[in-house]
């Protein structure tokens, strides 16, 4: 009986303690809400982390190649995007999701939930934010290319990259008293208030509003030049790594908020299920960087083929290092 619960009621199975709730022992049983979608998350998770972590690891490899050949800070950018999206899959799919949701149906110690929430939320506010100075930098090398090629280089790249990641490990820590929103029957308190409108700033707003204002000034730059037919392959690719983060993590956000003023997850089976489709469609932004990368740069996908067939790619190298040999100042850095 108990393994039919387990099955039908994933995640939201596990009841809070009473010394965690203020409750008496099944107060607000009744009424939380069951998980209507079975075992999907589960096989949802499952396929994405298969997917996901082999095909990071090699946009990680050929970023790595394109980053030794061309000495170009985008690549370095890039490059921890994508282990900030290895280390979202590993700590929030793996560990969260599926290890400590789906196998320990939350039974862990309470201080090891809240160190792996913290965890969470470190690994996804570096994961969002790596891409902000990827932003700045192609805004730099359309709108201000001879400040570009003055002021960015790999090795200025790894050291703003380092101090995105140690801001990123730092905002984790108030996430330590985050509340599990599929186990918490009380209304949210003032520090939940808190907790979730810090983490719905940090992981969207803030950065949708950077993404917004500098993508209009790169496009308004375009349509002074009236280049929009040659838009260029690091534009273009900007454009499409920022969209798709806008659209799929603005779902979550909104679920996050509704929980807050309107309807808890633990009370409404459709805010549960709306939290735990929204999550799917977030989560999903931590794999399609890849398809993305092919289907805009040319470059990438030599790369990719190169990395595939094992290949050192000593005559490519050299075409693709004239190929990305600095544009002058009024081109478009492609």
């Amino acid at each position: 009986r108990r393994t039919t619960k387990v099955m039908f009621d994933w995640p939201n199975i596990t009841v809070p303690s009473s010394s965690e709730q203020g409750l008496k022992p099944g107060d607000g049983d009744l009424q939380r809400s069951t998980c209507v979608l079975g075992f999907f998350p589960v096989i949802y998770y499952s396929s994405l982390l298969c997917v996901g972590v082999p095909v990071n690891i090699l946009t990680a490899v050929a970023l790595s190649r394109l980053a030794a050949r061309t000495k170009k800070a985008m690549h370095v950018y890039l490059l921890a995007l994508t282990g900030s999206d290895i280390l979202s899959q590993l700590f929030i799919i793996f560990v969260g999701f599926l290890l400590e949701t789906a196998v320990f149906h939350r039974e862990v110690p309470t201080l090891l939930l809240r160190s792996v929430s913290m965890a969470e939320f470190a690994a996804n506010h570096a994961s969002i934010w790596a891409t902000v100075p990827l932003t700045v930098d192609r805004y730099v090398a359309l709108c201000h290319p001879l400040l570009h090629r003055q002021i960015s280089y790999p090795a200025r790249a790894w050291r703003i990259i380092t101090v995105v990641f140690s801001l990123a490990l730092l905002s984790g820590i108030p996430f330590f008293w985050w509340s599990d929103m599929w186990r918490v029957a009380r209304p949210p308190t003032s520090l939940d208030s808190a907790l979730i409108w810090t983490h719905v700033m940090i992981i969207y707003f803030l950065p949708c509003s950077i993404f917004l204002v500098l993508n209009l000034l790169i496009i308004h730059r375009l349509q002074v030049r009236q280049r929009q037919r040659c838009l260029g392959k690091s534009t273009a690719m900007l454009l499409a790594i920022t969209s798709a983060f806008a659209i799929l993590w603005a779902p979550r956000t909104i679920v996050v908020i509704y929980h807050l003023y309107v309807s808890s997850v633990h009370k409404d089976w459709r805010v549960h299920l709306a939290y735990d489709l929204s999550n799917m469609l977030a989560m999903l932004n931590t794999a399609v960087n890849f398809f993305l990368y092919c289907f805009v740069s040319k470059p990438f996908r030599a790369s990719v083929r190169d990395v595939l067939l094992l290949r050192g790619g000593s005559v490519r190298d050299k075409r693709s290092h004239r190929d990305y040999q600095p544009h002058p100042p009024n081109t478009l850095q492609g």
